[in-house]
């Protein structure tokens, strides 16, 4: 068997195996959520700009106080249980193949780990406080500023543990070339972070976030293995394996919602990878879809502010499609469609530079 070959079933194997591990205990998950009510014990009423959330709580009200939030837990313990299992294996079994599999390595999966663990945690406890109606912000939880801080926080340490500790200061332009811009990386590194956060509120509708992060972290593994980062390639093919079987259980109608807990861990790591892979470039057309719903919010609030009028009827923008009669299992697959092809266009033009 040839070096490309084993890798190749590495990070297909790894992606099999934490789809498999999370759709076989997910029922415990589901059982877990419902049987201690882990749902908003009241619909939000406001929307971020302050203003009464009439639409939405036409569309969504009813299920918001029914469905259990933390469904992100699946994709959380599953991508850790699956990274340390495949580690675990090949310390037991130093000279096994099993121990080849293992793809934690200080190079290329120290740090997206480490980055999905402790903001996953972080989102963790703003569900927490959610579902336990203590949290006093717009919709429960964790304020929007303290949320904002945190995410800026990761994104400044790990901007500087690649600027300071790795040396990075250099990014590309596809098609165009590399250049250096010095102690510049740290900030673009955390607006990076911050925008990829902000990307989270794609969360909407039952299915979309799951389909619209699997198509992006697929990309990211194509993009990683034509780099010969096997190791992160096969870290990001475990996370869009676990988010495969989160598909499975959040299509409509969904079981549960991804929520905080998933979000978080899954836009830092976002913006750690598309650092370790120089492709922050081709970032914005991957996730292009997070893009489009941040947008359609900028757009809004904009327009209330300056024009005193909306541009659309709800946002995010899938709320817009929602209110004008599309049903929302319509608006989840065409999303998914413009998903995919968004993600297949970015790593083409990655792949070209």
């Amino acid at each position: 068997m040839t070096l490309l070959t084993f890798n190749v079933i590495k990070v297909l194997g790894v992606s099999v195996v934490a789809s498999t591990v999370a759709i076989l205990w997910c029922p415990l998950l589901i059982d877990f959520l419902y049987k201690h009510k882990l749902w908003k014990k009241s619909a939000r009423t406001k929307a971020i700009s302050g203003e009464d959330a009439v639409i939405f709580n036409a569309l969504h009200k009813e299920r918001e106080t029914k469905v259990p939030r933390m469904g992100g837990l699946l994709i959380f313990i599953t991508t850790v249980a699956v990274s340390f299992l495949f580690y675990i294996i090949s310390i037991l079994f130093p000279g096994s193949w099993l121990a080849r599999i293992n793809f934690l390595s200080r190079s290329q999966t120290w740090l997206p780990l480490f980055t999905f663990i402790a903001a996953s945690l972080f989102g963790l406890l703003d569900d927490a406080l959610v579902v336990s109606s203590l949290g006093k912000y717009i919709g429960g939880g964790i304020s929007f500023k303290k949320r904002l801080l945190i995410v800026v926080l990761i994104g400044l340490a790990c901007g500087l543990w690649f600027y300071s500790k790795l040396g990075w200061d250099v990014i590309s332009i596809p098609l165009i070339g590399q250049f250096s811009i010095g102690i510049l990386y740290i900030p673009l590194f955390v607006l990076v972070m911050v925008a990829c956060w902000a990307g989270g509120i794609i969360d909407g509708l039952d299915g979309l976030s799951g389909g619209a992060f699997a198509s992006i972290f697929g990309a990211f593994t194509i993009i990683a293995f034509s780099q010969g980062k096997v190791d992160l390639a096969a870290f990001c093919a475990a996370i869009t394996g676990t988010l495969f079987a989160f598909l499975w259980f959040n299509i409509p109608p969904a079981r549960f919602y991804m929520t905080e807990v998933g979000i978080l861990g899954l836009t830092t790591t976002l913006a750690v990878v598309a650092f370790l892979t120089d492709s922050v470039f081709v970032l914005p057309i991957i996730a292009g879809l997070l893009v489009i719903e941040v947008g359609s919010v900028i757009i809004q609030l904009l327009s209330k502010k300056l024009l005193k009028k909306k541009i659309f009827l709800s946002t995010p923008i899938h709320h817009h499609f929602e209110a004008i009669g599309w049903p929302a299992y319509k608006v989840t697959m065409r999303f998914w469609v413009v998903g995919i092809v968004l993600a297949i266009i970015g790593v083409v033009i990655k792949l070209l530079g």
